[in-house]
């Protein structure tokens, strides 16, 4: 696998991924987001939407 890795890297080999898969399962996952979202309760998406945010600023340091 690393060889291959090299290979591709290096422009030798081209990278035979199939892009329609991974679009699919992008679709897929966007879906069931959606769907988890509509079976929550508008508190349990908050309290997700707060941990999120204060994960996310958890790190910042503020340049004032």
């Amino acid at each position: 696998m690393a060889v291959l890795i090299g290979k591709i890297a290096t422009g030798e080999v081209e990278d035979e991924r199939d892009e329609k898969l991974s679009s699919a399962a992008a679709e897929m996952g966007r879906a069931g987001g959606k769907r988890r979202a509509e079976n929550m309760t508008p508190e349990r998406r908050r309290e997700i939407a707060q941990n999120a945010a204060a994960k996310r600023w958890s790190g910042r340091i503020d340049k004032k």
